[in-house]
Parts: structure tokens; C-alpha cells; sequence
């Protein structure tokens, strides 16, 4: 068994924060189309999905967003959230909207969804590993 280093304080925070974010944005977009005010549904329709899809579209967030929230399905949620991103991806491409606010808001998310897992998964930093290391100048 490998020797893992303990997480910082400050490493664990950023992590949980990362995480939250991603887990009130998803929460809050399930939430709603599970309640489905008026411009819930507009824009949804709007986006190419009919009105009896909305409820489907809330069960995928919000079962994807619970398996993120929880230690031990993490990894598997993320994954799950990030087919989810993906999706909500090629709609705004089809779709032509703007890029940065509506295109690559879904890869925000994915940034801190994973961000917050990478931080504190000792394995998952084995598999991306990130090494700064300075150019040797000749």
C-alpha cells in the first residue's frame, strides 16, 4: 500500500468549495425542472426539448448530482455529470449561442466538478498527474 500524504486544510477546503458549487448549480437546475415555473419550461422548449422531458431531464441532474455528492460514487457522478455537460453542450452549439456565457458554461462546471475530486483522489492525481516544472533555457 502506497504511503498517501495528508491533505491540507486548504487543499480540502478549495476542494469542497470547487465541489459545492457544482453540486447548488445542478441541485438548483434539478429542483427546477422538477417545480417547472413558466420560464423553466420557455426556455427549455426553447432549447428544443418538449414539456414531457423536463421531468426526465431533472431525474438525470439531480441522480448524477447525488452520486457526485457522495464520497464513495464520486468519480462515477462526475462522469455521469459530465455526459449530462456534454449534452447541455451540443444543444447551445446547435443552437449557435454565445460561446463563452452559454456554450462553455458546462465546462466551467466540469472544471470544478473535477477539480474538486482531483484535489483531494490521490489516485485520480496518479492518473493526471500535473507537473510544473521550469524550462531549462540553453
Amino acid at each position: 500500500m502506497k504511503n498517501t500524504r495528508p491533505i491540507s486544510k486548504s487543499r480540502r477546503w478549495t476542494a469542497r468549495t470547487m465541489s459545492g458549487i457544482a453540486i447548488l448549480f445542478m441541485l438548483m437546475d434539478s429542483i427546477m425542472k422538477f417545480i417547472q415555473p413558466p420560464t423553466v419550461v420557455e426556455t427549455t422548449v426553447a432549447l428544443g426539448f418538449a414539456e414531457d422531458q423536463i421531468y426526465v431531464l431533472g431525474i438525470l441532474g439531480l441522480l448524477s448530482t447525488l452520486l457526485y455528492a457522495l464520497p464513495r460514487t464520486s468519480v462515477l457522478g462526475a462522469v455521469l455529470l459530465t455526459a449530462y455537460w456534454g449534452g447541455a453542450m451540443a444543444t447551445h452549439l446547435r443552437l449557435d449561442n454565445p460561446l463563452f456565457t452559454h456554450l462553455l458554461f458546462p465546462v466551467y462546471l466540469a472544471i470544478l466538478a473535477w477539480g474538486g475530486i482531483w484535489l483531494i483522489n490521490e489516485p485520480l492525481r496518479e492518473l493526471f498527474p500535473f507537473h510544473f516544472q521550469k524550462v531549462k533555457k540553453d
